[in-house]
């Protein structure tokens, strides 16, 4: 089930996008909002944004760029003239009012289809993470990735037996719910660490064995020091 947030300053528009979830299998809605601001606490349970681009507040454009890991977004917009724009910044779909329902499931079947290979994602018993790009399936040890780091749609997997990280499509708060809560551990927005690769931590810091110096976020302090407390020195 997809689970999206339409956000409209136009109520007829809004109610019309309510109408087209009622009558599309596979989607469901958290909450209609007419600003940009009232979406806010929806978007840490959100899958995707269905939202017009010009807003009173905030242009739609605008905020999805000010979101540090933005939901899928599909634009719905009366202008033709942002179509550009909405693919550079990873939109799934623009659709261009007034549109039918065949084209608004259309674009929940992308919809789908982007959200069905961020979760091609699974940790085999024999400690293999496999996650699934756009081309092909990357598998990771477990027991080599020293931390991921979030950056916006795609994630750098810092592996001890390679060089360079390995860049894979998926989302923060999507791998954390695939990774053992014994094994690892989100200390910022951006970072999820290895617990075994800590040499040292700090409320603000950690370092690993590789004299990687990461931050801990404010938000993230208190549950991260009452599992990595005791390794300061």
């Amino acid at each position: 089930m997809i689970r999206v947030l339409a956000i409209d300053d136009e109520p007829l528009a809004l109610r019309l996008l309510e109408v087209y979830i009622s009558k599309t299998p596979g989607i469901s809605l958290l909450a209609s909002c007419t600003r940009t601001r009232e979406a806010l606490p929806w978007l840490e349970q959100a899958d995707a944004l269905l939202i017009d681009i010009n807003m009173p507040d905030l242009s739609g454009m605008e905020f999805v760029r000010s979101l540090e890991n933005p939901p899928l977004v599909v634009f719905t917009t009366a202008y033709s003239d942002y179509a550009v724009e909405g693919f550079r910044v990873n939109a799934v779909d623009y659709l261009l009012k007034p549109f039918s329902l065949d084209e608004f499931q259309q674009a929940v079947h992308k919809l789908e289809e982007r959200l069905s290979l961020r979760r091609a994602v699974g940790k085999a018993d024999d400690g293999i993470l496999r996650l699934s790009t756009a081309n092909h399936t990357v598998q990771f040890d477990t027991a080599h990735i020293r931390y991921i780091e979030g950056m916006g749609e795609y994630l750098k997997v810092h592996l001890d037996t390679e060089p360079a990280p390995t860049i894979v499509l998926y989302r923060m708060k999507n791998i954390l719910e695939k990774l053992s809560p014994e094994q690892f551990l989100r200390i910022h927005k951006s970072y999820i660490v290895s617990l075994d690769r800590i040499r040292e931590a700090k409320r603000s810091a950690v370092t690993l064995d590789d004299g990687t110096l990461l931050p801990v976020g404010e938000s993230y302090r208190d549950q991260a020091w009452s599992r990595i407390g005791k390794k300061t020195t």
